[in-house]
C-alpha cells in the first residue's frame, strides 16, 4: 500500500491504517530503535509507542514522507527511553559512544540529541549535509541518524572500518568548521 493511501486510513480513523504502517515500516522503525536501545523489548515497546502517536497526531498533521515521519518518531522515543534507562544505569555504549563522537563538534554539552532537532541548527546542518560528498553523507547519516556501528556501515558500504572512521573523523571535523564558520560558538 502507497503512502497516501495509509495516510487516508489514518485520516479516516481506520485501525487498518496501524496494521498497513507496521507492514510497510515495521521493519525501519524496529531497526532505528534497536540502533539506539539495543534491545528487542525496548526497541518493539518504542516502535509500538511510534504507531500510537502517529494515530494521535494524523490527522491533523499530514506528513510528506511517511518514512521520515515514522522515523523521526521512532528515533525520539528511543532516545527518550535511553537517556531514561542511562539514568537507571541501565547504560547502552554505543548509543553514548556515538553521542560523544558528536559532542566535539555540537554544541550543548551532554544535550547533543536536542541540538539535533533545534530549529537555529536545522539550516546548517541541512546546508552541510548537501555539501558533503555523497558517499560520505550516508555514512554520516547512517552512524548519527540511524546510530548503526561502523562494522554495520562497513559491511553495508562494502569499505574498511578504518575508512568508514576517517570518513567520520573527517566528516565531523568539516562540521565542526562549518558551525564556526556560521557563528555558533563551540
Amino acid at each position: 500500500m502507497e503512502d497516501d493511501q495509509i495516510i487516508g486510513l489514518y485520516w479516516e480513523r481506520s485501525e487498518a491504517a496501524i496494521s498497513e504502517t507496521a507492514k510497510n515500516y515495521g521493519r525501519y522503525c524496529r531497526r532505528i530503535a534497536f540502533n539506539i536501545l539495543q534491545n528487542d523489548t525496548d526497541s518493539e515497546e518504542c516502535v509500538n509507542d511510534a504507531y500510537l502517536r502517529a494515530w494521535n497526531v494524523i490527522p491533523p498533521h499530514r506528513p510528506n514522507s511517511l518514512s521520515a515521519y515514522l522515523g523521526k518518531i521512532t528515533r525520539n522515543l528511543s532516545l527518550n527511553r535511553y537517556r531514561h534507562n542511562t539514568a537507571q544505569k541501565r547504560g547502552l555504549w554505543q548509543t553514548s559512544a556515538i553521542l560523544d563522537e558528536l559532542e566535539d563538534c555540537v554544541p550543548a554539552p551532554g544535550d547533543v540529541e536536542q541540538i539535533v532537532d533545534d530549529i537555529v541548527l536545522v539550516e546548517v546542518l541541512n546546508r552541510f549535509l548537501a555539501a558533503l560528498p555523497e558517499d560520505s553523507r550516508k555514512v554520516f547519516m547512517r552512524r548519527y541518524w540511524y546510530f548503526n556501528s561502523v562494522k554495520e556501515i562497513a559491511k553495508g558500504f562494502g569499505m574498511s572500518e578504518s575508512r568508514v572512521k576517517m570518513t567520520l573523523l573527517r566528516a565531523r571535523n568539516s562540521l565542526k568548521a562549518q558551525l564556526e564558520k556560521e557563528g555558533i560558538t563551540l
